[in-house]
Formats: structure tokens, sequence, C-alpha cells
């Protein structure tokens, strides 16, 4: 075989490659089953979907992980609430497998249950203190682009699950933990009716603080729901906060949202929130009673 015939058939080889790589990476390709068997189909409680999502309103991509319900049919006429996990690098294996233990011991809903990550934890990729934190006057300069984020929801990815997906647009729940509890509490604020239930743990409440506090916009739909858990042993600053947060709203006549504050007991900060998911989740799906536990 002569030197030209060799390059020729590598290149033809190489070019067959990039065919298949691009068919894998395309949804719907003609490798699209392959592509679709990926180490997390193999794990059955975390099992579902990915994609990974360009932004336009934030300007980069996300990793986006969906666990699907048992017995999970998209050609059934059933439609699932829809659970949105801030900080999905970590959140998303947690909470969406114990999702399928709250169904068998609480009784909870079925669940479609989406993560949103960044894809690591290094401050170059990771971006949550930014994407999570509100402009405020007290804001540093690595905060405000909650703005950005909530467009990143509200025209882009929540569109595109409920497009994917059999997701019921008029039960969607969003949880974030600390400074994604943060951003609950903001989404709650500048636009009540973009989710059906919020659960916010353990929140941080800087920078502008005061818009907590203040009177949020009316809301279209009267059945809202926002829950802030708080554990006992949260940062004391942090525990201060929800509490004087709930005091402030228990009877307040201006709340687009029914509010709820749950302590969880002995409750950490970062290590407990199976517990505030399981808690925020219980009261949303049947157990309001407005007050404090």
């Amino acid at each position: 075989m002569n030197r030209r015939v060799r390059h020729w058939l590598l290149a033809v080889a190489l070019a067959l490659i990039c065919t298949i790589g691009m068919a894998q990476a395309q949804p719907g390709g003609a490798s699209d089953a392959v592509a679709k068997d990926t180490p997390l189909q193999h794990l059955p409680a975390l099992r579902g979907d990915y994609f990974l999502h360009a932004s336009a309103a934030v300007g980069r991509s996300f990793h986006i992980y969906v666990r699907l319900p048992e017995g999970y049919d998209p050609d059934a006429p059933q439609r699932y609430p829809v659970v949105y996990l801030l900080d999905g690098d970590s959140l998303f294996p947690i909470l969406a497998a114990n999702h399928l233990f709250l169904t068998y011991d609480d009784g909870l809903p079925e669940a479609i249950v989406v993560g949103i990550a960044y894809g690591g934890f290094e401050s170059s990729v990771n971006r949550r203190g930014y994407d999570f934190s509100a402009p405020a006057a007290d804001a540093r300069e690595d905060q405000g682009g909650a703005d950005r984020f909530l467009a990143l929801l509200r025209e882009e990815l929540l569109p595109e699950v409920e497009r994917r997906y059999a997701a019921d647009p008029m039960r969607r729940i969003l949880f974030g933990q600390s400074r994604g509890g943060y951003f609950v509490l903001y989404s709650a604020f500048v636009a009540p009716d973009l989710f059906w239930g919020r659960i916010a743990s353990n929140p941080a409440f800087d920078p502008g603080r005061g818009r907590f506090f203040a009177a949020p916009p009316a809301a279209v739909r009267d059945d809202l729901g926002l829950v802030v858990t708080s554990g006992a042993r949260d940062w004391p600053a942090l525990r201060e906060s929800a509490l004087a947060w709930f005091d402030a709203w228990r009877d307040r006549q201006d709340a687009p949202w029914a509010v709820h504050l749950h302590t969880v007991p002995d409750g950490t900060h970062a290590a407990d929130s199976v517990n505030s998911y399981r808690a925020g989740m219980g009261w949303l799906f049947g157990k309001r009673d407005g007050g404090a536990r």
C-alpha cells in the first residue's frame, strides 16, 4: 500500500469518527440511543435524561440532569410536577434519588426532578455566588446576576423542560440551599407566579436584605406556597434572619404566597438538605397549616 492510499484511508477514518461523534451529540441523531446510554441509566433511582443548555441570558452553559418518575411514559396523558434543583452539581444525586423514597414512605407524588449544574466547584466554572445574588447597594463585584439567571429559567429552561417531558406547568417547584435559597426568595419576590411552590433551605438574606421584608408584586394565582427551612444549628446570623423573616410575614395580608417556616431539629447549614426537602415538599403537597414547626 503506497503512502497516498494510506493517507486517504486515514482521512476517511477520521471523517467517520467525527461524523459518529456529532451524531451522538445531537438529540435524535443516528447514534442517539448510544449517546443516552450513560452511567446514570444504570442507577435506577436517578434514571432519566441529560442535556447541555447553552444559555443566551446568562452567556454560559449549564449541565441539566433529569430524573424521570418510575413508570414514566411520555405518551401517557399524565403530567408530573417538576422540581428544579439549584446547585445540581451536589443536590441532584442526593435529592433526586431521595424523592423516590419519599413516594414510598410519605406518599409524596412522583415528580420530574431537574438538576441545574455547573459541572464543577471551581470558581472559574461555578458562578453560583453571582447567579444566585441580586443587584443591591451592598452587593460585591462578584454578585448581582440573579436577574439574568431568572431569565434563564423563565425564558429558556422551563419552556425547554416542558417541551421535552410530560411536565405540569402549573406545578413547578424551585429548591435552593444557602445562596441558592436566597435566589428562591428573590424569585418569589419578583416573579411570584413563576413557581407554584418554593423551598428556601437555610437561605442567605444579603445583599439587599430589605427587599425580603418589603411588599412583593401581586400574584395572579392564589395557590402559591413558600417554605423557608432553617436548621436549629445553622449559622447564627442565618438562623436569626430566617426567624425574623417568618415573624415579619406571619400575619401580613399582602403575601402572594402561603408562607411556612420549618425548623430542622439539630440541623446544620449544609448537611440537612434532605430534611429540608422532605419538610418542604410534604407541606406543599397537602400539609399547609400556615404555622411554624
